[in-house]
């Protein structure tokens, strides 16, 4: 790692140069935070564990043709990404209310949304994320009209075919977070799913019982975050046994 050049240095991931131009080296780190980093921690094995989910489920996505940056996972904590022009809006996509829409509208955490919701925030620490409106997003120059068509009809059928794939092995996707680039190749221009597809910036609950296995357990100081995140490698098929070792690729799923 201190042999390449620092591209950039995220709450839960490092950027780094990549072997070939138009690349980049993505590394997940063990770091935790919560609460616009007013929370910090160390969740031991987070990012191997996160670095074998995003790549199962980046690669799922893709054989619906969801394009994304992911090229191939490298090692036990890093993978090859393509170079993207971040579009600086995190889309949030609801199933259940949970966090912040429970609070803002005095919605019971786990009652079931008529349909999915999505909202959009804009990417800034400094500003604390603030959710903005499609208005402010084309206003500003963030995304055009064009831009936004693309990313709400990526975002729903993400959202429907994790919903089934997690359902599937016995876990509900409650909300989550998703974050886009612009890929150039030549002078063409597509937008693509970029970050990546975790507990992290997942909630995940059980099917059954609603236990939740995914950062919230760090952000509630409930305990139990790694064998969480553990849980949730294991019911994907991508976990042996023993624990979040170096193991081989991900396994197909009929």
């Amino acid at each position: 790692m201190a042999r390449r050049r620092r591209i950039y240095e995220g709450k839960a991931k490092v950027l780094f140069e990549g072997p070939e131009p138009g690349t980049l080296v993505q590394y997940f780190k063990d770091d935790a935070t919560a609460f616009n980093n007013q929370k910090r921690g160390t969740i031991t094995g987070k990012g191997v564990l996160n670095n074998r989910i995003s790549e199962y489920l980046m690669l799922r996505l893709a054989e619906i043709g969801i394009p994304t940056h992911f090229v191939r996972r490298l090692n036990m904590r890093e993978q090859l990404v393509r170079e993207v022009e971040i579009i600086p809006i995190e889309v949030v996509v609801r199933n259940v209310a949970a966090g912040s829409l429970s609070k803002r509208f005095g919605v019971e955490e786990g009652t079931a949304l008529p349909r999915s919701i999505i909202e959009y925030y804009y990417k800034n620490d400094q500003l604390g994320d603030p959710m903005v409106s499609e208005e402010h997003i084309t206003a500003f120059g963030w995304a055009t009209p064009q831009d936004l068509d693309d990313i709400l009809n990526l975002s729903l059928r993400i959202n429907d075919f994790l919903c089934g794939l997690l359902l599937g092995v016995g876990m509900k996707l409650v909300d989550f977070k998703l974050e886009f680039g612009r890929l150039w190749e030549n002078e063409e221009m597509r937008i693509v799913l970029a970050d990546e597809i975790s507990p992290d910036n997942c909630r995940i609950w059980d099917a059954k019982t609603n236990e939740k296995m995914d950062k919230d357990r760090f952000r509630r100081d409930m305990g139990g975050v790694a064998e969480a995140y553990q849980e949730v490698a294991r019911r994907l098929g991508i976990l042996p046994e023993g624990g979040p070792g170096d193991v081989a690729g991900p396994k197909t799923m009929q």
